[in-house]
């Protein structure tokens, strides 16, 4: 973990290619697939992170659920949620506590990338920067069908972001020339702060590119933000 934990604070990103095994994968994807397909019960926490210009299209291309926790708390449960938070612990302190939890899914053909932005660029500015996000693969990635890409920013300074049309996510530009694709097994995961530029290509393959993604700062930053009405609720929060 020392080796992870230097490669984090020195990069602002790492990997483990292995957080949990295939049998807990599994299970974890009966909850994850009921909760895509259900439109009904994740509506008010949902969106097409490829934006509303093609609104003639049932298919979403790039589907993301907000806290999806919140809707089916059996998740909460799965073995998942307790290793990353043991990671974000080691990586950034023993205060480290879930902010929120939320699934992004690729549909096969889509080839919609998700361009490159900051995860802070979507936060409120808070006194504490400490937060790491950590990108579980629940299909093998690579990067025809959306693995992630990093690119370290240094200062941890904000870039301009602009949004998508119609509604789509935030994008900023940046020399990504020395940007690194991480591939991961079923199972594997990614760990980034929020001042870390990352991208991944559109899915151009025949399968789903599922992930569930976990945020995680600070006790007394979540409190500052629920204190703010911030509660990452609301639709396009996050993506990856």
């Amino acid at each position: 973990m020392d080796i992870i934990k230097n490669e984090f604070l020195t990069n602002g990103y790492t990997k483990i290619d292995q957080l949990f095994d295939s049998t807990e994968v599994e299970s974890l994807l009966v909850i994850y697939t009921s909760l895509l397909n259900d439109k009904k019960r994740t509506a008010h926490l949902r969106s097409d992170l490829a934006g509303l210009q093609n609104t003639d299209k049932t298919i979403e291309r790039i589907t993301q659920v907000m806290r999806p926790s919140l809707v089916e708390p059996k998740i909460l449960n799965h073995i998942a949620y307790k290793k990353a938070l043991d990671c974000a612990k080691k990586l950034l302190g023993d205060d480290m506590e879930l902010d929120f939890d939320m699934l992004i899914n690729k549909a096969p053909y889509t080839n919609t990338p998700t361009p490159w932005h900051q995860d802070a660029a979507y936060w409120i500015n808070l006194p504490d920067k400490r937060a790491v996000s950590c990108w579980i693969a629940l299909d093998n990635v690579y990067e025809n069908n959306g693995c992630m890409w990093f690119l370290p920013v240094k200062d941890q300074q904000i870039l301009e972001h602009t949004n998508l049309p119609n509604e789509g996510a935030l994008y900023c530009d940046a020399d990504t020339t020395n940007a690194m694709p991480v591939p991961l097994p079923i199972g594997g995961c990614t760990f980034h702060d929020g001042f870390t530029l990352h991208y991944s290509r559109g899915n151009t393959t025949n399968s789903q590119r599922r992930a569930l993604i976990f945020n995680f700062r600070p006790k007394e930053m979540i409190k500052l933000e629920r204190n703010q009405g911030i509660d990452h609720t609301g639709v396009r929060k996050q993506r990856s």
